[in-house]
């Protein structure tokens, strides 16, 4: 569900800044989706319901994220289903 509490049918990327390492990977691969805090240096979410066609590098920042910060949720995908939240 989104912040107005409608479920959306598409994925959905969530990112946890206390998690973030300030890596910049994910940046790096996808500035489309992700910044990072000049702050801080953790990462900012640009993009939470990126079109289908960055979904795989989406999916690879995930994968690449040192610290697991990233999570893709992907409704219809195998182990991936969001549950009701």
């Amino acid at each position: 569900m989104n912040e107005t509490g409608v479920r959306t049918a598409g994925p959905r990327v969530e990112v946890d800044r206390n998690l973030c390492v300030a890596s910049g990977l994910c940046l790096a691969h996808l500035p489309a989706v992700f910044d990072q805090s000049d702050r801080d240096g953790r990462v900012l979410l640009v993009d939470p319901a990126p079109r289908a066609g960055l979904v795989p590098a989406v999916r690879a920042a995930a994968d690449r994220c040192p610290s697991g910060a990233i999570t893709l949720h992907e409704p219809g995908r195998p182990g991936h289903d969001l549950e009701e939240e």
